[in-house]
């Protein structure tokens, strides 16, 4: 690890340990809100390439494929590799230790005629986001996924699926939550102009000429469009996040009581499993492609090109017929993309 990570880690690590130290008060939100722009900044600066990286890690620049790619995250031994052997065609090489997937799988589920890239990462474990190991390039992977499943340990409780949160915020990925509805646009001069449509409770405009000051930003227009605290408004001007559908899957069910199961099973974008005694696949794929709705019919990528699509099928009076963006299609429709 070069001096320069070591330097920017320290100043993670010195900023991480004041904001845990400050109470979180009316006194101390200008000064939490600078530490968190701080801190933001320097974590941007760990994700950059290093000029000196050289060649690529193996099995790292994975070809997209498919109708949509879903990354498989989680911590080594919770079963990733036998999933991965039971709902595609790959075989992962699987052992109870640490990074047995050296490089990265692609598998691919077929499923209602859509073939899915599933990519069973190497186990992320924490730290990995402090560029140790291959952490840099899972994470680079990761960002370019349609939806995450994050494999849990049923017999762990929460403490995986808060680490791997943590960790994928660290590194820009947001789980279930939309982008933060707020106008931001450098400009060359005029200072800052400042409003908000809704009332605000965490952000002022002191507060957020102080977060603009820390990027050297000192024009620009900022409107915010909902009650939108001073991380979020950090995650704009940043510029670089991801926002995506997860789906929390809780394997080895079968190894706790039934009431856990329950309490798991009731919990928002959650799904109970059981690899080894293959309990509950189906409801997975149903949800998972429940999940991909959105991104199998209009990619992402496809949406700022789209000018308009034509539909076959049973969701339209009349086939075909011209539709746009929030048109919601039926199962087995033929679609037609005109591109701008």
């Amino acid at each position: 690890m070069s001096s320069l990570t070591m330097g920017i880690l320290e100043k993670i690590a010195e900023i991480e340990r004041e904001i845990s130290r400050t109470q979180k008060n009316k006194a101390t939100e200008y000064h939490l809100g600078l530490l968190k722009a701080k801190l933001a900044k320097y974590r941007a600066q760990l994700l950059e390439p290093s000029k000196s990286s050289g060649a690529k890690g193996e099995g790292f620049d994975v070809m997209k494929s498919g109708d949509a790619r879903v990354a498989l995250i989680g911590f080594p031994s919770v079963g990733k590799s036998t999933f991965l052997s039971l709902m595609t065609s790959t075989e992962s090489e699987a052992a109870s230790y640490e990074f047995t997937t050296l490089t990265c799988i692609p598998g691919v589920i077929e499923y209602k005629g859509a073939n899915i890239q599933l990519l069973d990462l190497p186990g992320i474990i924490e730290g990995a986001a402090q560029g140790k190991g291959r952490g840099r390039q899972v994470i680079a992977v990761a960002r370019t996924a349609d939806v995450v499943i994050m494999m849990l340990d049923a017999t762990k409780g929460d403490v995986q699926r808060e680490l791997l949160v943590k960790e994928l915020e660290s590194v820009g990925i947001r789980l279930n939550c939309p982008k933060p509805n707020i106008y931001f646009k450098p400009k060359k001069g005029g200072g800052l102009s400042y409003n908000s449509t809704v009332p605000l409770t965490h952000c002022s405009e002191k507060l957020v000429q102080l977060i603009l000051h820390e990027y050297k930003i000192f024009n620009a227009e900022v409107l915010f469009r909902e009650d939108s605290t001073p991380d979020e408004f950090i995650d704009v001007i940043v510029g670089n996040r991801v926002y995506m559908p997860c789906l929390y899957v809780y394997n080895k069910v079968d190894q706790i009581s039934i009431e856990e199961v329950d309490r798991l099973a009731h919990r928002a974008n959650s799904v109970v499993i059981s690899c080894g005694m293959k309990l509950n696949l189906d409801f997975l794929l149903e949800q998972l492609w429940e999940y991909l709705g959105s991104f199998t019919s209009i990619h992402r990528t496809l949406a700022s090109q789209f000018k308009y699509a034509l539909v076959w099928g049973t969701s339209t009076k009349y086939s075909p017929q011209r539709v746009g963006l929030t048109h919601i299609m039926e199962h087995e429709d033929v679609i037609q993309i005109v591109k701008k």
